[in-house]
């Protein structure tokens, strides 16, 4: 059975800035764990799929032959291509959400154990899903290109909260906005490396990447250019 999901996002800034609603169609999570375990063996095999063959391969008839099932199981439960991979879509960037709040929440003392935390972070969650992360953060409809953007909205916030209690430590005139200014360039690197190693590799592990980035990155906040 769906339901409707009403979506408030503020749109603007101050108080020129107006509420608009967006009714998404979600699926209503199964209540029971047999039914949760079969919803996650779907949702992995969706996200198998959309990782080695991409948006154009992704395909209702794939994902059921990946999990095993019966294209009708599928429908059973969403209502077609675009429902299933909004679900993905949730499920990779809860984890990223989460993953990111975990790491900050443990992060070594200091500025740069802020910074070291969030791009470890960042970084591990993409090394797992370097092709379906920048798949699904790229346009498909709109109530899908607003969810991902709320979720890079989440990990910059989280990166900026984070820093405030060392603010003291950043040289740049605005520490502020020079935090937000790390946080978008992180996550810019992130999903474009995703997108481009196979193709692009830069001959990094990811681990020796985020070292790489935290370096330029706490330079960047504790010079004073």
């Amino acid at each position: 059975m769906r339901i409707e999901i009403i979506i408030r996002i503020w749109r603007g800034s101050g108080a020129g800035g107006s509420v608009v609603e967006m009714t998404a169609p979600h699926f209503r999570p199964p209540q029971q764990a047999r039914s949760r375990e079969s919803l996650q063996k779907l949702l992995t095999s969706a996200e198998h799929v959309l990782s080695t063959g991409g948006i154009d391969d992704f395909t209702v008839a794939a994902v059921a032959e990946h999990a095993g099932v019966s294209v009708g199981a599928i429908y059973r439960r969403f209502s077609g291509k675009e429902q299933l991979l909004e679900a993905v879509k949730d499920q990779l960037l809860e984890q990223l959400e989460s993953a990111v709040a975990e790491a900050l929440r443990s992060a070594n003392p200091g500025l740069r154990g802020v910074v070291e935390a969030f791009t470890g972070a960042m970084a591990s969650a993409f090394s797992g899903h370097t092709r379906a992360f920048p798949e699904l953060l790229s346009a498909q409809s709109a109530d899908g290109a607003e969810r991902g953007l709320r979720a890079l909205d989440t990990v910059q916030r989280a990166l900026v909260d984070a820093v405030e209690p060392h603010l003291d430590d950043i040289a740049r005139p605005e520490p502020r906005a020079a935090v937000r200014f790390t946080a978008r360039t992180i996550i810019g690197a992130c999903v474009h490396r995703a997108a481009s190693c196979h193709a692009w590799p830069d001959d990094l592990t990811w681990p020796t990447w985020a070292d790489r980035t935290v370096d330029m990155a706490v330079a960047h906040l504790t010079s004073r250019g």
